[in-house]
């Protein structure tokens, strides 16, 4: 079994930071694609932000320069770097990542329990 413990949510004024981490832990060969994903009241769970194993990361056009995705392999950890924050990012934050088990094992697909951002003044 895998499991991603997310932190670092919490209340920030428009044009403030946050960081949120993601440590996937548990029965893991190794994680591919690790991202966050968003969902807002009435709305759809929306990508933020994925970073592969390998290559470049990709961004939802809402955040690109504003926000940094990173990840720690030795750690599998994953990070969001938020600056700037707009009251359209408050949201649930979402930790996703798809694990291998066993070296010859599938690769299964995992969330987190979700962090609040919320961006007011």
């Amino acid at each position: 079994q895998v499991q991603l413990v997310e932190s670092g949510g919490g209340l920030a004024q428009p044009g403030g930071s946050l960081r949120l981490s993601c440590a996937a832990s548990g029965s893991i060969f190794s994680v591919t694609r690790m991202g966050w994903f968003r969902q807002a009241p009435g709305k759809q769970r929306e990508l933020v932000a994925v970073v592969p194993s390998g290559g470049s990361t990709n961004y939802a056009d809402s955040v690109k320069g504003r926000f940094t995705i990173s990840r720690d392999n030795a750690k599998n950890t994953v990070y969001l770097q938020m600056n700037n924050l707009k009251p359209e990012d408050t949201a649930v934050y979402y930790c996703n990542a798809w694990v291998r088990s066993t070296n010859l094992g599938a690769s299964y697909n995992y969330w987190g329990q979700g962090t609040q951002v919320t961006v007011s003044s």
